[in-house]
């Protein structure tokens, strides 16, 4: 496990949710009766291949999970490994109310997306069901965020903004998406690293909470708020069509999607931070049902068809499946805990 330093700490503050950890930490529930996931089903039988499958989306259309999953749903109908894989928006509170309809859900072959905004989302909500009581199928991707304002802003860099905040206060609006997710961690990993007090990141800053892409831009575009933090793929495009100023990206390289903006460490802060996103199945499967979604989720990684997915919406490829990704999940669902306490989150 990369160890998380403080952002209290200026000398050197590199967050890195999405990297994978040591697996030090088991996932056992969110394994069907705590069980590892097998490679195959019971007594070497191969598990009945999946032919149809469900995909839900728990956020409003337009950000980056709704991106995600009808990008998934495309390559799995388009390459024939399904016949059919609808998207289902289900959106609110940071993808919790999608996972409070996942654990009420019979069909086995479902998929959620999940990612760093859930995990952050669930202890910030305080949130009955939890991502540990699903099934974990894959990672699938990251991505760094990008820190832009309006065209017309009078913030020419992130240092400028950052600044602003300071001094403005609750004067300032960011908007991002869900509250406790990875685009309001980053804000507050900006203001420690600025000198704020991690108790005083919640006063001083007036962070606006947002359940899809669209409803970020329209905010920006309308003057409602002065900034915004997002995944690249949910701003490129109108960054590139000009009506948004990218300020910086969180990555520790430049964004394949915005590669003339810059990174927040050339900028001189010292945070990375990337939002990795994957899917997860319904608690309590079989672990038959689990291998053959695995299996399934693992072809359409190969299609020549997902990468050409990844290449266009400026995704790193960051597959992991099955149990690497129960260890995963576990390392950085503490590692989110570990930073929200910090960042005067969460108690």
């Amino acid at each position: 496990m990369h160890p998380r330093t403080a952002p209290s700490t200026r000398t050197s503050t590199i967050v890195r949710i999405g990297l994978a950890g040591a697996a030090a930490l088991a996932l056992a529930a969110c394994s069907s009766g705590g069980a590892p996931a097998s490679t195959g089903g019971a007594e070497g039988e191969a598990p009945a291949a999946v032919t149809e499958v469900s995909v839900i989306a728990p956020a409003d259309p337009g950000g980056g999970w709704d991106q995600t999953a009808r990008a998934i749903g495309q390559v799995l109908t388009d390459t024939d490994l399904v016949s059919s894989a609808p998207v289902e928006n289900i959106g609110g509170a940071g993808g919790t109310v999608g996972l409070a309809s996942l654990a009420t859900e019979t069909d086995p072959n479902t998929l959620m997306i999940t990612g760093s905004v859930m995990v952050g989302a669930v202890e910030t909500n305080a949130s009955e069901v939890r991502i540990e009581d699903m099934t974990p199928i894959a990672k699938l991707t990251e991505e760094p965020l990008v820190i832009v304002v309006p065209a017309d802003s009078p913030y020419e860099s992130l240092q400028d903004l950052v600044d602003a905040i300071v001094a403005e206060g609750q004067g300032l609006a960011v908007t991002g998406g869900s509250a406790g997710g990875i685009d309001h961690i980053l804000a507050g990993l900006l203001l420690t690293e600025a000198g704020v007090d991690a108790a005083e990141v919640p006063t001083t800053l007036n962070y606006v909470a947002n359940s899809g892409g669209g409803e970020a831009l329209t905010m920006l575009l309308g003057g409602t708020v002065q900034a915004g933090i997002s995944g690249v793929g949910e701003f490129s495009e109108s960054v590139l069509s000009g009506d948004l100023r990218a300020l910086a990206v969180s990555s520790e390289e430049p964004a394949q999607a915005l590669p003339d903006v810059p990174t927040i460490q050339d900028e001189g802060i010292d945070v990375t931070l990337t939002n990795w996103r994957g899917v997860i199945a319904p608690g309590g499967i079989t672990d038959e049902e689990r291998t053959a979604l695995v299996d399934l989720v693992t072809q359409l990684h190969e299609q020549d068809a997902w990468t050409e997915t990844l290449e266009t919406n400026g995704w790193t490829d960051a597959f992991m499946p099955g149990d690497e990704f129960d260890a995963f999940l576990a390392d950085d669902i503490t590692l989110t805990q570990e930073t929200l306490r910090t960042i005067g989150l969460i108690e």
